[in-house]
């Protein structure tokens, strides 16, 4: 059985003139896709009127906490003691959003209830994957 980790968070969306908005999203975690992590956004903050989930690696979450992290599409840091900042590059444009770190730790640790880091079960996905690029061959 594959289970699913969701937790509400409050966040706080700092706009291009550094106005901050305030913002809830859904922090989730999905044992079926144990390397990642998901940020479901509102409809109300999206350009198309479209829930919008960001994707991307638990370890990348858990580095960010610490020190400046990231590649490419999304960037994570510490900002204080007490808040993280997940920056997110789309061909939209860029959203920065701040976190209350204990919240995003909150999260990461529960997701390790669900699947302990390092006993991730890759092989439905690298089968998946294969038969995804092979066609069913």
């Amino acid at each position: 059985m594959h289970r699913t980790l969701e937790q509400s968070a409050r966040a706080r969306l700092i706009t291009p003139g550094y106005q901050e908005l305030p913002l809830a999203v859904t922090l989730r975690y999905e044992a079926s896709d144990p390397l990642a992590v998901h940020i479901d956004f509102p409809v109300d903050v999206s350009v198309d009127g479209e829930t919008v989930t960001w994707t991307f690696s638990r370890s990348l979450l858990d580095e960010g906490l610490e020190h400046p992290a990231g590649i490419g599409e999304v960037h994570l840091w510490p900002c204080g003691p007490t808040r993280t900042v997940v920056e997110l590059h789309s061909p939209y444009g860029l959203a920065v959003v701040r976190f209350r770190t204990a919240q995003l730790q909150r999260f990461l640790h529960r997701s390790y209830g669900v699947v302990a880091p390092g006993m991730e079960d890759l092989g439905p996905l690298v089968e998946s994957g294969l038969a995804a690029l092979l066609g069913g061959v």
